[in-house]
């Protein structure tokens, strides 16, 4: 019997298999998206059907792809707005705007981004022209709404993108405000890191039927971010970054500060030591932050000193490390902090300067990850002495009269000398677990 050759079968594209339209097809093959993410393959079709979905998944994983294919597929080109997409900040907003409309090139569509920093008027005269989409932050669309120059009542397609952050900086009842005004059936979409109560009553209160999509797999940290942290004294904080910056070299590095006072403060000296670096706040114009971002994503600067209220803008690919010169207030900041790195399943690595002071808010976030965050103790770590050198040094000829400093105690030393005491007054450390993986932070009892 002669054999019979097999044909290999033609590799089958994923994408396709989602429903998506032969012209998105050809747009995704061209920008070169090979294989859908894990929210992209979950999330697509739902939102094809119509459905309200409420969707997690970890940053730099596509959600922006997500939703905005489907917004894509949905619309009628020339039928006024129907698709609107809220964000909470201005950076996110253009970066969305620039994203949609790379996915968008055989589409005659028209898109506007609202949002304050820019001219107002050039956003009214866009609007009049009756874009089928339009991108903003939520104060920028309730002030034109007041205007009566944004008509949103007969919407097809609201999306939250980032709906924890937006409630993080107060835009709460703006968001309420907005979604009342949408009168007729439409569907509503939200997006993000993480999914709290809070965001789940919201979806209670302004979804109908919605279908949950999880695929963040209860993991809030990237795996391929190498995550650690430095105990540094707050004085030593600077002469610290400076090593790391010199020693590491990285590709494009972020500092995030908690104010916009230290965000200067940190840039300036930068610059005086020689390193190519912009800062990036809400101080800032508009026009001045969107300059600062072109000259970071076409890698003209090394270093960009941010703080956390314009961190969502910051989508940048080729981001290697991530340095957390304060530790976050709010320990979801820190999630949101590391995921400018390892985007798309690249590597990354992320160090957070720890201060004695700041251990309790470390542990915080390390209860929110579920995961113990390592201590570093890298060359460029710059380290008190000793108080017995210190001492010695302060008794040689010559030396100051000045006390001698403090050495810098790790938060696990500062623990063990804790336990320690309480045991010799009859007490003895109770210790806690989250799911088995790691001890928290200690509390006692007799």
């Amino acid at each position: 019997m002669p054999l019979v050759e097999v044909q290999p079968e033609p590799p089958r594209d994923v994408w396709a298999t989602l429903g998506l339209d032969p012209t998105l097809l050809a747009t995704l093959r061209r920008v070169k998206f090979k294989t859908p993410t894990d929210i992209q393959r979950e999330l697509i079709p739902l939102a094809l059907q119509g459905r309200d979905v409420l969707g997690q998944a970890r940053t730099g994983t596509g959600k922006t792809a997500a939703f905005a294919l489907p917004i894509l597929q949905r619309i009628t080109p020339g039928a006024g707005l129907q698709a609107i997409v809220l964000v909470p900040t201005r950076e996110l907003a253009t970066q969305l705007h620039d994203h949609i409309r790379d996915l968008a090139l055989e589409k005659p569509l028209r898109m506007v981004v609202v949002l304050g920093g820019r001219r107002l008027r050039e956003q009214i005269t866009v609007l009049r022209q009756n874009p089928e989409i339009m991108i903003g932050t939520p104060g920028r669309v309730l002030d034109l709404m007041h205007r009566k120059e944004l008509k949103i009542a007969h919407v097809k397609i609201a999306v939250l993108d980032e709906v924890d952050r937006m409630l993080d900086i107060g835009f709460r009842d703006d968001i309420r405000r907005i979604l009342r005004a949408i009168e007729g059936p439409h569907q509503t979409i939200f997006v993000s890191a993480t999914l709290d109560e809070e965001i789940q009553k919201l979806a209670r209160s302004f979804m109908h039927d919605p279908v949950e999509v999880n695929v963040s797999h209860d993991m809030l940290t990237v795996e391929s971010v190498h995550q650690g942290f430095v105990a540094v004294h707050p004085e030593d904080k600077f002469n610290t970054l400076l090593g790391f910056l010199k020693h590491e070299a990285p590709t494009l590095t972020i500092v995030f500060t908690n104010t916009k006072h230290k965000a200067r403060r940190v840039a300036q000296g930068l610059k005086r030591a020689g390193v190519n670096c912009k800062e990036i706040h809400g101080d800032l114009v508009q026009e001045r932050r969107e300059r600062v971002m072109s000259s970071f994503r076409k890698q003209h600067i090394q270093v960009l000193v941010a703080t956390d209220l314009v961190s969502r803008g910051l989508d940048v690919m080729e981001i290697s490390h991530i340095v957390s010169y304060d530790v976050p207030e709010d320990s979801s900041g820190y999630v949101h902090r590391i995921g400018r790195t390892a985007r798309m399943g690249n590597i990354g690595y992320a160090v957070t300067f720890v201060t004695p002071e700041e251990g309790k808010s470390l542990t915080d976030i390390e209860k929110l990850i579920n995961k113990e965050i390592p201590q570093f103790d890298p060359p460029w770590l710059v380290k008190r002495a000793p108080a017995a050198e210190l001492a010695a040094a302060s008794t040689a000829p010559g030396a100051a009269d000045e006390p001698a400093a403090e050495p810098v105690p790790s938060r696990y030393a500062e623990a063990r000398r804790t336990d320690e005491t309480l045991e010799a007054h009859g007490l003895h450390p109770v210790r806690r677990t989250l799911g088995s993986r790691f001890r928290t932070r200690r509390k006692y009892r007799h």
